[in-house]
């Protein structure tokens, strides 16, 4: 087992011929985002929590700003044991579990509160794709953290039908969201997140694919005139373990680490939608904010149909339990 996992012993023995030994359990979790981002923060405070649930036995050092691994080498070196734990975007194991896509095919939830319902501990899908995800990569999934949702950038006329893509170069950030742009009689571009403001500044794309936080952390509303509230699929994160690590812990570690997973996740989603929705308040002073009518919605919806059709013929039995375990609580 090639584990990275740290613990200082402290002896006291020679007085009264006895031993005595206190083990402090200290988890190397690496993120590819800065320590004050709501994603590292979440890590945090799961280690303040275990750390006094513990008795301070348990505790995390965080290595934020991807100081360690890349976001796309994380599943990589959680599984392996490079590193204890990370943060990545759920994207990222879609090599080697394709149903995590299903969370960017288009406006495959309803709703904020169908999202909630399918993504919550134990739900169907979580238990399908987590289950999933640990047989695949040896990487054990804690919690997942909340993004945000996507949305649509432009310049120029704002986007509002789904006519307006056609022809149009579209940034986006994964094949799914590849495969939408080309629904909708667009052009795919994959850009990594930091490239973004360059790219609008320069006329590479047209459209832009992105969560609200971004159009703020990075100024987006500086180089698009435009932000449409599609809010067609769901951005998460996923806080992993090593197995081999999560399984050395005694069940009371294990149980102490599980419910201040819980915790967490909760805080962090509740957070996230919130500041969401306050970001888009705060652009509304930079840029034209668009919201789709119910009639608007509808017709993405027909014109982005066959990317579920397509998602299911390529992922198999698994991607179609995960869309159905979505619907199921619709």
């Amino acid at each position: 087992m090639n584990k990275i996992i740290s613990s200082s012993i402290l002896t006291l023995s020679l007085a009264g011929l006895s031993l005595s030994a206190v083990a402090d359990t200290t988890i190397r979790v690496t993120s590819q985002l800065p320590d004050t981002h709501p994603v590292s923060q979440n890590w945090i405070e799961f280690g303040k929590i275990i750390e006094q649930k513990s008795n301070g036995e348990l505790n995390i050092q965080l290595f934020p700003s991807a100081q360690l691994f890349k976001d796309k080498e994380v599943p990589e070196a959680v599984g392996s044991g490079a590193i204890d734990a990370g943060t990545t975007f759920i994207g990222r194991f879609a090599g080697s579990v394709p149903a995590v896509d299903v969370i960017a095919v288009p406006f495959i939830f309803n709703d904020e509160d169908n999202i909630r319902a399918a993504v919550a501990p134990g739900s169907d899908l979580r238990k399908a794709i987590d289950t999933k995800i640990l047989e695949e990569t040896g990487a054990r999934v804690l919690w997942w953290q909340a993004y945000g949702r996507n949305v649509y950038l432009s310049n120029g006329d704002p986007i509002t039908e789904p006519t307006d893509i056609t022809n149009k170069k579209v940034r986006t950030y994964g094949k799914v969201h590849g495969w939408t742009a080309e629904a909708l009689q667009g052009a795919p571009t994959l850009l990594s997140g930091s490239k973004q403001f360059l790219a609008y500044q320069q006329g590479a794309v047209d459209v832009g694919m992105t969560g609200v936080s971004a159009v703020k952390s990075r100024k987006l509303y500086e180089v698009m005139d435009n932000m449409t509230l599609t809010f067609d699929s769901v951005i998460e994160f996923v806080a992993v373990i090593n197995n081999d690590v999560y399984e050395s812990l005694s069940p009371e570690e294990q149980a102490i680490m599980q419910d201040a997973a819980k915790t967490v996740e909760q805080q962090l989603r509740d957070q996230i939608y919130a500041a969401e929705a306050q970001t888009v308040e705060e652009m509304k002073q930079h840029m034209n904010v668009i919201e789709l009518t119910p009639e608007q919605r509808n017709a993405w919806q027909k014109a982005t149909q066959t990317v579920v059709d397509r998602f299911i013929e390529e992922t198999g039995e698994t991607g179609a339990e995960a869309v159905s375990a979505i619907r199921s609580v619709q």
